[in-house]
């Protein structure tokens, strides 16, 4: 899945009656351990659906054949917010018996009871059950449009439940035979292509019956009813279609393009064919992530799969590819092999997240997708400094711990640490490392220690040690480098390095006995590198000579770097001559991480974004400025600081922007990024009233003609006529939010809504926001959005504490940690214990995780002010500013 949840939330209730169970259950904070037994074990669902879309409910009626281990009378299943009837058991020496329905609430589980014992062996489970097409964006859920209503699945992680009872755990493959019976003009997807369509039961009906799925977990079925219309295409045997509604399926050209490329590339890699005989992508109104990667039937937040490429900028093309090449390598890397646990979701995710960069990558090298790589792992690096930071690798049981594993760690961080793995052993050794795993567990499932086992093996390398050591520790460490020679010996011998956890706070003291075994590699020439395994008991590494020292070759490694004063400032000295882009992003980070823990100085930092004003590479330089800003609105308190910032960036950059020039139609992807990010930098924290003035401009031309535009540039230039636009500019915006069939366009008119700094229009937009006009996926995203402006931050909380009950009501289960996680840019200990009372006294389910690193990101922030103001005000002083 992209951009999973981080939250979870339920809320149902129990009744019984004689004839039917309801089995609507609510979720206990306190739930333990919630596994099945593994006496029953599934082998085939024959699975029908008569979905009712403009009632909302559904009927269903499931055949599941399974194998009984040893003798019993009680059968336990998953089942939620269903209405279970009939129950019958056929075995196959026991003849039929029918059976009764008892509940565990806090399990969402179902037992059924037989008078009889069932014997070991053979046995067939026949349930019937109805349901409700809830709107919580989970389970067999109601997805709208103005024109009608739609039928859509989101089974991951623990939803199958909801829409039948099932064996509801990764590791309980079975197969799948799925008919849905539906409204005559609407069709159906699922998993596999359908083999019959015939009329009936019933006026107005027909029901459609799809091929048995291969064998897979019950989070990957998938089914969605509408009037559904794709565009189709092929590559190498297999059948691709793109789907949308049918005002939106002219935008799917685009992600066809991009699903074909894929397809290839990865049959190409994984030396695996595509498992299945077709593949489709379904662009679905309401969907809570970005995507999902249901075996054959992946489904997709709009904005994530449809879009126009003569209008839409670098960045959503960029996205887009990433989310559907993210979603197609899960077809191998999650479907066709899954992780037996929920522990070892990392496995699925961050293996995603690492294919994702190569394919796309691969499609786009104009895209510089290494350095977008390079300058996401800062982030990663930053959140894996917290203290509350878990390892990649942690215990989930419960569906609410299972829901919050999908995180930056299972992404992020484990898809960084199979770069660095992948970087020291080579490509090629590496891939013939994932192919051995792949077709050692086809249709299987498998663990953390079968994947990097099958790489030590085809290696010879101890990838085993490395990536135990990243899986099970929490954090990141710091390499601190002594200067080569220190030992006696000559530069090109050894180099005295220590390691230890990096935290971004220096009041933490890290435990001495944490240390890691990590492949260290060290730049050896323009494009060399020589790789060296750090052990806990290491003291030094042989260093290569070099024409300069740097402990981090490509970027590529996972961990924080610090050198000796000498060191870093013959890397400043050659910054721009002799390190590539991702290396020069990978300093800037280590940089700002010494600001943050107190080694190094706002005003040393500065001095290295001034070495790299000029850097051409948008993102060397974006990841720079981006600490400015924070240095603006979290070090600064006084608005004379501020205004000195914002003089330096205008005087540091303004002559960098006007040596671009106009845009040209001969402009490379960087350069129109690079002139979209310096007009963005010196309009906004720069204050540059002439861009500002022009940024009207540049937004209104955007909005009445997106194709005459760089539209990277025209989102920009709306974003900073928002913050001081006029109701006219608001009333624009709401409209074409309303009115237009472009998910790109719509999305970022929706979220300019709440940027404006006007008191009365912000207000306008924050009603919006819970307003049925937006869609429950994206209210407490506005929320987030909101609370990341300075000017709008207080005003925003106040109004979420004041309608709280409107606030809330538009949760689905990942809303409310967006909302919660947007409280953490706060900076003052009043913000923060209000913040902390007011959820202590309004709880959001499933945010605790959330909430202690918002609060620890306001601590961070109030930290950071007290140590660095001081000498934030030296260095302005000295700057003359």
């Amino acid at each position: 899945m992209k951009f999973r949840r981080n939250a979870f939330s339920i809320g149902a209730s129990c009744c019984a009656s004689i004839a039917i169970i309801c089995l609507l259950l609510s979720f206990s904070h306190a739930a333990q351990a919630q596994r099945l037994s593994d006496n029953v074990i599934p082998s085939h669902y024959s699975l029908e659906f008569t979905p009712d879309l403009k009632a909302a409910t559904f009927s269903g009626f499931e055949v599941i054949d399974v194998n009984i281990k040893a003798p019993t009378n009680v059968i336990t299943l998953n089942a939620i917010e269903l209405k279970i009837g009939n129950v019958e058991i056929d075995s196959h020496d026991g003849g039929a018996q029918a059976g009764s329905v008892s509940l565990d609430p806090e399990k969402q589980q179902a037992a059924l009871t037989f008078a009889k014992n069932i014997s070991a062996g053979d046995a067939t489970l026949k349930i019937h059950f109805t349901g409700i097409l809830n709107n919580e964006l989970r389970g067999f859920y109601l997805s709208k449009t103005a024109k009608r209503n739609y039928a859509v699945t989101q089974f991951e992680s623990t939803d199958a439940r909801r829409a039948f009872p099932c064996f509801d755990e990764p590791a309980l493959k079975a197969t799948y035979d799925i008919a849905l019976t539906i409204d005559a003009g609407d069709t159906a997807i699922s998993n596999s292509a359908i083999a019959s369509d015939t009329p009936g039961p019933g006026p107005g009906k027909h029901t459609l019956v799809f091929a048995t799925t291969p064998k897979m977990s019950t989070y990957l079925v998938a089914f969605v009813v509408g009037d559904f219309q794709c565009t189709r295409g092929e590559q190498d045997g297999v059948a691709l279609r793109v789907c949308a509604t049918p005002d939106k399926v002219a935008l799917t050209p685009f992600a066809l393009d991009v699903a074909k490329f894929a397809l290839r590339y990865y049959d190409h890699y994984f030396g695996i064919h595509y498992p299945l005989k077709k593949l489709d992508l379904i662009g679905v109104p309401d969907f809570e992530a970005g995507a999902m990667e249901n075996f054959g039937a992946i489904t997709f937040r709009e904005t994530d799969l449809l879009l126009d490429p003569k209008t839409a900028s670098i960045r959503s093309q960029r996205n887009a590819t990433l989310a559907i090449v993210h979603e197609i390598a899960h077809q191998w890397f999650g479907d066709l092999v899954t992780m037996k646990w929920w522990d070892n979701v990392w496995l699925n995710e961050g293996f995603a997240t690492w294919m994702e960069n190569k394919c796309t990558g691969a499609m786009h090298p104009e895209w510089e997708i290494p350095q977008f790589v390079a300058a996401d792992e800062q982030r990663t690096l930053n959140v894996d400094a917290q203290p509350t930071t878990r390892a990649i690798r942690a215990r989930a049981d419960t569906p609410e711990e299972i829901d919050q594993m999908f995180d930056s760690i299972a992404y992020n961080k484990a898809g960084a640490a199979l770069l660095m793995v992948e970087n020291y052993l080579g490509e090629e050794t590496f891939r013939k490392g994932v192919h051995a795993y792949l077709a050692a567990h086809e249709y299987g499932n498998a663990t953390a220690e079968d994947f990097w086992n099958a790489q030590t093996e085809v290696s010879h390398k101890p990838v085993d040690k490395i990536m135990e050591s990243l899986v099970a520790e929490p954090g990141a460490p710091l390499l601190k480098f002594g200067p080569p020679g220190e030992f006696g010996v000559p530069a090109g011998g050894q180099v005295p390095v220590a390691q230890s956890r990096f935290f971004l706070s220096p009041g933490i003291t890290p435990d001495p006995g944490q240390k890691w075994t990590i492949p260290v590699c060290f730049k050896a020439g323009a494009k060399k590198q020589d790789c060296q395994v750090l052990t806990p008991s290491s003291p030094s590494l042989s260093v290569p000579a070099a024409r300069v020292f740097f402990a981090n070759a490509g970027g590529n490694g996972y961990y924080r770097s610090a050198y000796a004063p000498a060191q870093y400032a013959a890397l400043v000295a050659q910054v721009e001559t002799s390190l590539t882009p991702e290396e020069r992003i990978s300093l800037t980070g280590d940089e700002w991480a010494q600001v943050r823990a107190d080694k190094a100085t706002v005003g040393d930092y500065l001095d290295l974004v001034a070495a790299l004003r000029s850097d051409p590479s948008s993102d060397v330089l974006s990841n720079a400025i981006e600490n400015v800003s924070v240095i603006k609105n979290s070090v600064a308190s006084t608005q004379e600081e501020r205004n000195a910032i914002a003089a330096w960036i205008r005087q540091t950059f303004a002559p960098v922007y006007a040596q671009l020039g106009n845009a040209s139609a001969s402009d490379t992807s960087n350069q129109r990024a690079l002139r979209a990010y310096l007009f963005s930098i010196l309009a906004s924290a720069g204050k540059d009233a002439a861009l500002k003035a022009q940024a009207r401009q540049i937004a209104d031309q955007y909005l009445s003609a997106p194709a005459s535009i760089d539209p990277g540039l025209g989102q920009i230039a709306l974003s900073i006529a928002a913050k001081d636009g006029d109701a006219e500019l608001f009333d624009k915006l709401q409209k074409i939010y309303e009115t237009s069939n472009d998910p790109e366009l719509q999305n970022t008119a929706l979220r300019q809504l709440v940027l404006f700094t006007n008191p009365e229009l912000l207000e306008r937009g924050l009603e919006y926001s819970v307003s049925p006009k937006v869609r429950n996926q994206d209210s407490a995203r506005l929320f987030n959005t909101a609370m990341r402006i300075p000017e709008n931050r207080d005003a925003t909380w106040n109004f979420i504490k004041t309608h709280w009950d409107q606030v809330q009501a538009e949760f689905t289960t990942e809303m409310g940690s967006y909302l919660v996680d947007g409280t953490g840019d706060f900076c003052s200990v009043e913000a923060r214990d209000d913040v902390k009372n007011f959820f202590a006294a309004h709880p959001v389910p499933a945010t605790n995780s959330t909430l202690r690193h918002a609060l620890e990101h306001i601590d961070g922030c109030i930290e950071l002010r007290r140590l660095q103001e001081p000498n934030l005000k030296k260095w302005l002083a000295a700057q003359g500013q």
